[in-house]
């Protein structure tokens, strides 16, 4: 007997989850399903597609459809000084360690399209570290790196991103850092000055470095539990000893591998420290 249409639905994702990984190396297999499958019948109505299976077939053989594919499956909802809180326990718990390392490398982990990178820069500018750190922006999407690189933003959200700044703790005129035209902010070129851009996936690709700071805010709440665990040991791999490890509001060490090797530096705005 055939099962029902929801378990057809769910194999033909299977397959085409499987068919992305093995062609184009891209592997969201392990993502939550719920919120794929949300994106999976997004994409279909924007390409006037009727299954899955449609899909798995158009996104195989037409790499521009799989371009469009990967930016709708990979979320970049993002703001500058994303949860203020989190930034000014930063800069008032965390910049105090910062300033006894002589050198002091920083991974965003998923960036996006870099506005929590440029936050980062600026703030280390004002804390007077930015020379002395390297910052390693990565993100799976070449489409968006290649936004957070040319760091240009709509003008239309410096207001609120000015105020984000402002609870964060910023202490200068946020307009200083940035050029408006044509609607649009362009942020001072010497912030990337300290900023490596480059291509990382976290379901895929291992540790690159080891770093002081870690940055992967609001990216694992889209995958299911075993990914997750694999980019919380990948993390805790990348991490000095008495590393600092920033994590968004919905995200958690509780319950995962690694939770009694990290100490809570601010209560409730995810900061740890790695103890162990």
């Amino acid at each position: 007997m055939p099962g029902t249409n929801h378990e057809l639905e769910d194999i033909e994702i299977e397959l085409l989850l499987e068919g992305v990984a093995r062609y184009y190396g891209y592997d969201f297999r392990n993502y939550a399903l719920a919120s794929l499958k949300r994106r999976i019948w997004n994409t279909m109505r924007a390409e006037q597609i009727k299954s899955v299976s449609a899909l798995q077939d158009r996104v195989l053989h037409d790499p521009a459809c799989m371009e469009r594919f990967l930016l709708a499956l990979t979320v970049n909802v993002t703001a500058m000084y994303r949860d203020p809180n989190f930034y000014l326990a930063f800069r008032t718990k965390v910049v105090p360690l910062l300033r006894t390392y002589p050198f002091i490398r920083i991974w965003h982990a998923g960036c996006s399209t870099g506005e929590e990178v440029y936050s980062m820069a600026i703030l280390l500018y004002e804390a007077g570290l930015y020379d002395r750190c390297r910052i390693y922006a990565t993100d799976m999407n070449a489409a968006v790196l290649s936004k957070a690189k040319d760091g240009i933003f709509p003008l239309v959200k410096m207001q609120e991103y000015t105020g984000n700044y402002l609870r964060a703790g910023g202490t200068q005129s946020f307009s200083q850092y940035y050029t408006a035209a044509y609607e649009h902010a362009i942020f001072r070129p010497w912030l990337r000055d300290r900023i490596t851009f480059s291509q990382h996936n976290l379901a895929t690709d291992g540790s690159f470095n080891e770093f002081n700071v870690v940055m992967c805010r609001n990216v694992m709440i889209y995958f299911n539990k075993t990914l997750q665990e694999h980019v919380h040991h990948l993390l805790y791999e990348s991490l000095s000893m008495f590393g600092v490890l920033g994590l968004g509001h919905a995200e958690s060490l509780k319950f995962t591998p690694h939770e009694q090797h990290y100490a809570e530096i601010v209560g409730g705005e995810r900061l740890y420290r790695r103890i162990a």
